[in-house]
């Protein structure tokens, strides 16, 4: 029964949504952007962007992640991280691309951040076919698509035209989400977003695949809120099966214990089993602002699938440097271009 009402309340979001979004009335108080035809998003991204500057772009970095995913299925979880990362901290700008000292890149919480080789490669390719056209914030945002599809995932349109920023702060790399907080902080960061609790729901589902570093849940395993004792809220076989897996910090561990490396609506599924690896994975199921989509969700692959595509492109297009004086088009990714 509660499924069912589960999903009727998502059909409800989602028909409120399209609503909203064809009226163009309701748009700003449900800050729910449904995709559209048309090919821009304002004066700003745009579908057509590359077209004629740079056709083969989106061919240039499918083939590359597709390359460097054969090599390493593990990297297509770190694209889409590397892309959250990005736009968490000064919207999507490249930002966490930037390789000097006191640089986001550098801080301590981005120490398990994996991918930069990849969006090297691809960029050294695109800049020998299309010099200076094709910003990193761009080549990150469609190489985290192709990493989704890859993995099994939804594809979707990626609008291009982001610029490449030129600040890059350790301190502000803290402001991303870690997997300790409660749901009102993770509501609010998305919000400062201009993202809602639907795509809090939604990108959390991400961790479909990927891995976590058992010293980022130890807490749960042995002392859980300074109790000395685990996180009740774990399911005991799952705790002993974790305890076996991260005899050190420095290990890594599945956050989908079940279907680790296929894309899927399975992490939802693990949820009401007390199977989510992140403290913040459980608290979606346990919180009344959020569980009934979590419920929807496990029930309704294809509405995952769907609404993952739409809450992506609303991901890659927070506080993106668009103005003609906005950021630049860097050469390598690793650096801001020296004529500044």
């Amino acid at each position: 029964m509660q499924s069912s009402i589960s999903f009727l309340f998502v059909l409800l979001v989602l028909h409120l949504t399209s609503a909203s979004s064809q009226s163009g009335e309701g748009e700003h108080f449900l800050k729910i952007h449904k995709l559209t035809d048309s090919s821009s998003f304002g004066d700003a991204l745009s579908f057509a962007h590359y077209y004629q500057k740079c056709p083969e772009v989106e061919s240039i970095i499918n083939n590359k992640v597709k390359e460097w995913i054969k090599k390493d299925y593990t990297l297509a979880a770190s694209l889409i991280r590397l892309h959250f990362h990005d736009c968490s901290v000064r919207g999507c700008d490249g930002s966490i691309l930037l390789n000097h000292e006191g640089s986001e890149r550098k801080a301590e919480v981005s120490k398990t951040l994996r991918g930069f080789e990849v969006i090297d490669d691809i960029k050294a390719e695109i800049e020998k076919k299309c010099p200076k056209t094709v910003s990193c914030a761009d080549i990150l945002t469609a190489a985290s698509r192709d990493a989704t599809v890859l993995a099994g995932g939804p594809y979707w349109m990626v609008p291009y035209g982001r610029k490449d920023g030129l600040v890059s702060l350790a301190k502000e790399a803290q402001l991303v989400p870690m997997g300790h907080e409660d749901i009102t902080s993770l509501v609010e960061f998305y919000q400062s977003k201009g993202l809602t609790v639907l795509d809090l729901a939604i990108l959390s589902g991400a961790h479909t695949i990927g891995r976590a570093s058992c010293g980022s849940i130890q807490d749960r395993l042995y002392n859980y809120s300074g109790t000395g004792k685990p996180d009740p809220s774990l399911n005991v076989q799952y705790l002993n099966f974790l305890k076996r897996k991260c005899r050190w910090a420095s290990e890594y561990v599945d956050l989908d214990a079940t279907t680790p490396k296929t894309f899927d609506s399975q992490y939802y599924s693990n949820l009401p089993k007390k199977m989510g690896l992140l403290a913040t994975d459980e608290k979606l199921y346990t919180d009344p602002r959020t569980a009934l989509l979590v419920s929807a969700l496990a029930d309704q692959p294809s509405l995952f699938f769907y609404q993952f595509g739409v809450s992506m492109t609303k991901l890659g297009n927070v506080q993106c440097l668009l103005g003609p004086n906005e950021g630049e088009i860097r050469t390598n990714c690793n650096f801001v271009n020296s004529h500044h």
